[in-house]
C-alpha cells in the first residue's frame, strides 16, 4: 500500500551541490509538486533520439498524467532527483520501489526500478553518474538493496553508466531491452570509481581557474592603486597569454583601455567568452557582479572583496548566499576576501592576485589560507640569500581567503596528478573537511610530499572559517595527519626548509648520516641535532679550516659512495686567509661531488656566507638548469679537484643550505620519516575479515536500540551482547547490591572473584581502594564487601558488581570514538596512570588494518611494558591486536556506534580478557565521506 506523499516531508538533505566531469557544478534535490513547469521545459529540450531511449518509443511530450506523475512523490517508494543549474533542469533521475512481481510495492520490498533523463546538451558531463551515486545514497536510506534497469541495447553510454559505477550486477536480454540488476551496497570497486571519478571532477575544476583562456578583473580602477587595478597590473606586466580585460562600471563613454587593458563597463559587454573573473568590487556589489558573470557563462570567480563571514554573523550568511549565487550557475570560487592565485606556467602566466611580484617557475606547489602567510611564503622562496637557500620557484599559488568553496582538499586534487609540481605546501588555519583531507592526503603522498603547518592549533580558527571543532588534543591530530603521511611542522619556516629540500634532493634510505665540514664544533652541534632528531649520525668528519673545495669535493665523494651512510650534511664557515675557499668554487665542488651520486641527499649548514646559498641554488628556479659558471681553480693540491666541474646532469638536484644546523637537520628528519612512511604504503597491511563477525545481527541490534531515542548509551547486557556480535566477550560482572547476593554471584561465576565499586568516582580505580582481587572463597568476599562498605559507603552508592578473576597481565585500555573533525579514531595505552596521568595514548585512523594494529601496539611510550621489560613474561599482543581489529570493523561498519571503551582490557602471556565496555549509539549523519560526492553545504 502506497503512503500518502503528504505523510513525508521534504527531505532537505538531499539536496547537494555536485561537480561535473568538466569542472562545473550542478544542484542535485528532489522534484517536488512545484517543479511542473521546469520538467515540461526540460522535457522539450531533450532530443527524440534520447526520449525514445528513455520510453522505448516515440514520446514528444508529457502528457498532465506523466507530469503528474514524475513530480508527486512520497520520497519513500517512489523518489525522483532532478540535476539544475540556473534553477533548471538538465538531467532527471526517479526510483520506483517494486515486489517480486516487478509490481509498485511497498516496504519491506527491497528492490526498485531506476531510470535517467540527461539533456542532449550537457551528456558527456557525467551528470548521470553523479545522480546514480545519489539516489543509490537516497535509496539505502529508504531500506533499498537493489536497482533494476531496463535499458534498449543502442543506449550505449546510458548501459556504460550502470556498468562502470563499480556495483555488483547482473544482466540479461529479453525481448529487446538489456535489463540490469545491481545491488546498492557500496564495494570497494564502487568507492574506487566514485572517488576517481571526484578526483578528476574537482581536479578540473581547480585547473578552470589557474590555466584560464580569458580572465576579467571586476573593479579594476582608472587610476593606478587600488585593489582591483592592482590585480589588473599584475596580469598584464606578468605577461598573461590569454585574453585580458578590465570591468568598470564608472568607465567614461570615450574610454576603452584601463592601464593599456581592454575595457568595459560590465562583463556582459565583453564579446567574447570569459573563463575566470576576479572580483573586486564592495561586498553590497557583488551579488550583481555575480549574476552578470553567471549569464555570461563566466567558469569561476576570484573574490578578494572583504566583508564577509570574517566581519561577523551579517557577513557569514552575505558569504552563504554568496556561494549559492555562484554554484547556482555552476561557477566554483575562491575566496572571498581571497589573495589571488599565481601560475608561472610559460602557457599560462597567471599573475591574479596582490603579489606585486611573480614567484619564479618551479616545481613547489604553494597553498595558504592566510594571505599575509602567503606573502611570507612567496617572498622566502623567493629569496636568493639569508635564513633559508636562494631560489627555489613555485608551479602554482592559490590563497583562498574564507576558503567558502574551493578548499585545500580541491587544491590537493590538482596537484595529486599536476605533472608540473612534485612538492606541496600548505598552511592550513583550519580544515573543513577532515576526513576527506586525511584520505585525499594519504593518496596525494604517496606520490609527492606533503608538508602542512597548521595556524590557529591551540584556539577557535579565523572567523571566516566554517569548521568543525574536534575533541582531539592537536597532538593527537598531528599524529593522525602523520599516519596520512602528512609531514606536519610547525613553523612556516620549517616549511620552507622542508619544502627546500624535498625539491631539490632525493628521499633519503634511511636514517645513517654523514657529516663533514671544516669545523669540528659545527659538526658536533650537527651530530648532537642529528641524535636528537632520532638519526643516526657518523662521527663528524673535521677537514680543518684550511679545506679547499677540492677538500670538500674528495670528502662529499667518498661520503656518498659510502654504503653506510643514507644522506649527508656538510658543515661549511668562512676562513680567513690566501688559501681560504671562495663561495663559488665551494659551491661547484660540492655540486659537482652530488651529481656524480644523486641518489643520496646532500645538504649545507652555512654559517654567515651569504653568497654561498646563492651559488649553491645557481639557478632561478628548481626546474633543470643549465650548467653554472666555471670556478676558479683551487690552489694546487696532492688530492685536488678538477678545476673546472664538469657540466651538470640534465635535471641535477640544486643543494639546499641552512643557517644553523638544527634546521637542517630536522627537515632531514622529517624526510626520513616520510621517505620510511612511503616505503611502508608501498605495502599497506589489510583489514582482515573474521568469520565469527555477525555483521547483519549487529545492524539488527542497532536499529532495535536506536528505535527508543536519539541517542544512548547501552546498558550492560546491551552492550555484551552487541560487542558479540563481532567476536569481542566481555566477562560478566553481576550485580551485588548485599552480601548475600555477592555470595550467590560468586557462586554462580566460580572463585576466584573480584569485587568492585561501579560507582564513576571509584570505577578502575584499584589504587583507591575501590577493587579487591583474588578472593578464593565466601569468606574472604563477605569480609572485603563489609570492608569496602564500611570505607566508601552503602552498596547504593557503590555499586558494587563481582566478576570472575582474569588471568594476571598488563591492564590496557582500548578506545574508539567518532570525532567530529578527525571521523573515526581507535586509541590504545596502558590503564590507569600511563594513559590518564602520562596521556601516553597511540591513536590510528579507522578503519584500521593489521599493520596498523601492530604499530599502534608499539607506538606508546610504555610499550616495553608488553614485551617483557626487566624480565617479566611478554603478553599475548597478537591477540591484542585481533581484538583492536575487531573494535575498529564494528565501528568502521556501523556508523551509529559512536564511542567504544573496553577498559581494562587485561593482556596475559596468553589471551586477553576485556573486564569493563561501554558503547554509545546516536544515529548516523546523513551523508558523509562515504557517501555521494558532494561539495560542503551551504
Amino acid at each position: 500500500m502506497q503512503i500518502p506523499s503528504d505523510r513525508h516531508e521534504y527531505p532537505a538533505h538531499w539536496e547537494a551541490d555536485v561537480v561535473l566531469r568538466d569542472g562545473g557544478t550542478a544542484r542535485v534535490r528532489p522534484i517536488t509538486v512545484d517543479d511542473a513547469e521546469r520538467l515540461v521545459s526540460f522535457y522539450e529540450q531533450v532530443s527524440d533520439e534520447s526520449k525514445y531511449y528513455r520510453f522505448f518509443a516515440p514520446y514528444p511530450r508529457l502528457s498532465a498524467k506523466d507530469v503528474h506523475r514524475f513530480t508527486h512523490h512520497d520520497f519513500v517508494d517512489r523518489v525522483g532527483l532532478a540535476a539544475t543549474i540556473g534553477g533548471e533542469f538538465i538531467a532527471t533521475v526517479r526510483y520506483d520501489r517494486i515486489g517480486a512481481d516487478g509490481t509498485p510495492a511497498s516496504a519491506p520490498a527491497d528492490e526498485a526500478e531506476v531510470a535517467f533523463l540527461v539533456q542532449d546538451a550537457h551528456q558527456g558531463r557525467g551528470v548521470a553518474s553523479a545522480l546514480l551515486e545519489h539516489i543509490g545514497a537516497v535509496a539505502r536510506e529508504r531500506g533499498i538493496r537493489r536497482f533494476a534497469a531496463e535499458v534498449l541495447p543502442a543506449n550505449t553510454k546510458m548501459i556504460k553508466v550502470f556498468t562502470d559505477a563499480g556495483y555488483t550486477q547482473k544482466r540479461s536480454f529479453e525481448d529487446g531491452v538489456v535489463r540490469l540488476e545491481f545491488d546498492l551496497e557500496p564495494t570497494d570497486r564502487s568507492m574506487a570509481v566514485q572517488y576517481a571519478r571526484e578526483q578528476r571532477a574537482e581536479a578540473r575544476s581547480v585547473q578552470r581557474l589557474l590555466a584560464p583562456g580569458s580572465v576579467a578583473v571586476v573593479g579594476a580602477g582608472r587610476t593606478p592603486g587600488g585593489v582591483g587595478r592592482s590585480v589588473l597590473d599584475n596580469l598584464r606586466d606578468t605577461g598573461f597569454t590569454g585574453r585580458l580585460y578590465a570591468v568598470n562600471k564608472a568607465l567614461g563613454d570615450g574610454e576603452k583601455e584601463i592601464g593599456g587593458v581592454a575595457a568595459f563597463r560590465s562583463v556582459r559587454d565583453i564579446d567574447g567568452p570569459v573563463d575566470l573573473a576576479v572580483v573586486a568590487v564592495p561586498a553590497e556589489r557583488v551579488p550583481e557582479i555575480v549574476t552578470e558573470c553567471g549569464e555570461h557563462g563566466v567558469q569561476g570567480l576570484v573574490v578578494v572583496s572583504a566583508g564577509y563571514a570574517e566581519s561577523g554573523p551579517d557577513g557569514r550568511e552575505r558569504q552563504r548566499a554568496l556561494v549559492r549565487h555562484a554554484r547556482a550557475y555552476g561557477m566554483r570560487i575562491i575566496g572571498p576576501n581571497a589573495f589571488g592565485v599565481i601560475n608561472t606556467s610559460p602557457d599560462v602566466r597567471l599573475n591574479a592576485s596582490l603579489a606585486p611580484e611573480t614567484p619564479r617557475p618551479g616545481r613547489i606547489g604553494l597553498f595558504a589560507q592566510s594571505g599575509a602567510i602567503g606573502v611570507a611564503l612567496l617572498s622566502r622562496l623567493h629569496r636568493r640569500g639569508g635564513g633559508v637557500t636562494g631560489v627555489t620557484g613555485v608551479s602554482t599559488f592559490v590563497s583562498s581567503g574564507n576558503r567558502a568553496d574551493v578548499s585545500g582538499n580541491d587544491v590537493l586534487q590538482y596537484w595529486y596528478e599536476d605533472p608540473d609540481t612534485d612538492v606541496v605546501l600548505m598552511y592550513l588555519e583550519s580544515i573543513g573537511n577532515p576526513r576527506k583531507f586525511t584520505r585525499l592526503a594519504r593518496r596525494t603522498a604517496a606520490a609527492k610530499p606533503l608538508v602542512v603547518v597548521q595556524g590557529a592549533r591551540h584556539g577557535a580558527g579565523p572567523r571566516g572559517h566554517a569548521v568543525r571543532a574536534t575533541r582531539l588534543p592537536h597532538a593527537t591530530v598531528s599524529a593522525l595527519l602523520r599516519q596520512a603521511g602528512v609531514i606536519r611542522v610547525d613553523t612556516i619556516t620549517e616549511l620552507v626548509d622542508a619544502g627546500l629540500l624535498l625539491a631539490r634532493q632525493p628521499l633519503p634510505a634511511g636514517p645513517r648520516v654523514a657529516i663533514l665540514g671544516n669545523s669540528e664544533s659545527l659538526g658536533l652541534l650537527t651530530y648532537d641535532a642529528c641524535l636528537a632528531e632520532g638519526l643516526r649520525p657518523h662521527p663528524p668528519l673535521d677537514l680543518t679550516t684550511a679545506a679547499s673545495a677540492a677538500d670538500f669535493h674528495a670528502a662529499l665523494s667518498r661520503a656518498l659512495a659510502d654504503d653506510t651512510s643514507d644522506a649527508v650534511v656538510v658543515t661549511a664557515i668562512p676562513a680567513v686567509g690566501e688559501g681560504s675557499v671562495g663561495d663559488a668554487a665551494l659551491a661547484q665542488a660540492l655540486r659537482s661531488a652530488a651529481a656524480a651520486t644523486p641518489s643520496k641527499p646532500v645538504l649545507v649548514v652555512h654559517v654567515e656566507l651569504g653568497g654561498l646559498a646563492a651559488a649553491l641554488s645557481a639557478a632561478t628556479s628548481t626546474a633543470p638548469q643549465a650548467p653554472a659558471p666555471t670556478a676558479p681553480a683551487p690552489r694546487p693540491r696532492t688530492d685536488t679537484a678538477p678545476a673546472t666541474a664538469p657540466p651538470l646532469p640534465e635535471g641535477a638536484h640544486l643543494i639546499p643550505a641552512y643557517p644553523a644546523s638544527e634546521r637542517a637537520v630536522r627537515a632531514l628528519a622529517q624526510a626520513v620519516a616520510y621517505a620510511q612512511w612511503r616505503r611502508d604504503a608501498a605495502e599497506p597491511g589489510k583489514v582482515p575479515e573474521y568469520d565469527d563477525i555477525d555483521e547483519r545481527g549487529a545492524a539488527a541490534l542497532i536499529d532495535g536500540l536506536l528505535s527508543r531515542g536519539q541517542g544512548l548509551a547501552l546498558g550492560t547486557a546491551e552492550t555484551c551482547d552487541l560487542l558479540g556480535t563481532y567476536g569481542i566477550h566481555v566477562h560478566r560482572a553481576l550485580p551485588a547490591p548485599d552480601p548475600d547476593t555477592a555470595a550467590e554471584a560468586a557462586r554462580t561465576l566460580g572463585h576466584p572473584v573480584a569485587l568492585k565499586a561501579t560507582a564513576p568516582h571509584l570505577r578502575h580505580r584499584a589504587d583507591l581502594g575501590g577493587v579487591r582481587l583474588d578472593l578464593a572463597d565466601e569468606e574472604q568476599l563477605r569480609r572485603a564487601y563489609t570492608e569496602l562498605t564500611e570505607l566508601f559507603g552503602a552498596p547504593e552508592e557503590l555499586r558494587p558488581v563481582v566478576q570472575r578473576m582474569a588471568p594476571r597481565g598488563v591492564d590496557t585500555v582500548v578506545r574508539a570514538v567518532i570525532d567530529p573533525a578527525a571521523g573515526a579514531v581507535l586509541s590504545f595505552g596502558l590503564a590507569g596512570p600511563p594513559s590518564q596521568l602520562l596521556g601516553d595514548m597511540a591513536h590510528r585512523l579507522i578503519p584500521v588494518t593489521d599493520r596498523d594494529a601492530t604499530s599502534l601496539v608499539r607506538s606508546i611510550r610504555t610499550a616495553p611494558l608488553l614485551f617483557g621489560w626487566r624480565g617479566s613474561a611478554p603478553v599475548d599482543t597478537p591477540a591484542l591486536e585481533e581484538l583492536m581489529l575487531r573494535v575498529s570493523r564494528l565501528v568502521h561498519d556501523h556508523p551509529e556506534v559512536v564511542a567504544v571503551t573496553l577498559e581494562p582490557v587485561v593482556v596475559a602471556p596468553h589471551g586477553v580478557s576485556v573486564l569493563g565496555a561501554s558503547v554509545r549509539l546516536a544515529p548516523p549523519p546523513a551523508r558523509d565521506d562515504l557517501g555521494p560526492r558532494t561539495l560542503p553545504a551551504y
